[in-house]
């Protein structure tokens, strides 16, 4: 028996094109134009000492400027960070003994804590666990007294200021702190 259809037991195939062969028309490029890239941004470098604008606008002001995107408050910083800190305050703005700060701007180490923690590099806490370092230090040498009455000596030195800070930013960093 013939089988009625057929087109059903040849193969499929695609029917020729209608028109003669023409490559495709491709859309119409938009010219390249390169963009300098948008500049990045460094971080801020942790061991900066805080701007004249920290130091000097009062807490409140900055924290509503904070509220308005016009300001950024600096992140608080742990103990081995912060001495750090106080280490270049310290060489930034000048190192003295018997005051927090004198009258031309230089600071003792308690000074500069305070100058950071007013400015919100520091927590309370985070200052007092950095204190207990610095403390530690002065004990490895046989200083038994409170660290800014050692500052205050007279044959007190900023470079001996300067190993006692360090070796304080050692022994936190040793403790995970």
């Amino acid at each position: 028996m013939a089988n009625r259809h057929p087109t059903l037991n040849r193969p499929r195939t695609a029917p020729p094109p209608a028109a003669p062969g023409r490559a495709p028309v491709a859309p119409p490029q938009r010219p390249v134009t390169h963009r300098a890239p948008a500049p990045v941004q460094a971080p801020p470098n942790l061991l900066d000492p805080p701007s004249w604008g920290q130091r000097l606008l009062p807490r409140a002001l900055r924290d509503s400027l904070e509220t308005l995107g016009w300001w950024q408050n600096p992140t608080p910083q742990p103990p081995s960070t912060h001495l750090g800190q106080v280490l270049a305050a310290l060489e930034k703005y000048g190192w003295c003994k018997s005051l927090d700060v004198s009258p031309t701007g230089r600071m003792c180490i308690r000074g500069a804590q305070t100058m950071l923690q007013r400015a919100g590099h520091v927590t309370e806490h985070d200052r007092a666990k950095a204190v207990h370092y610095l403390q530690l230090s002065l004990h490895e040498i046989g200083v038994h007294q409170p660290f800014f009455h050692w500052n205050d000596f007279p044959e007190r030195t900023f470079p001996q200021v300067q190993q006692r800070l360090n070796r304080a930013i050692h022994l936190a960093r040793t403790n995970g702190e």
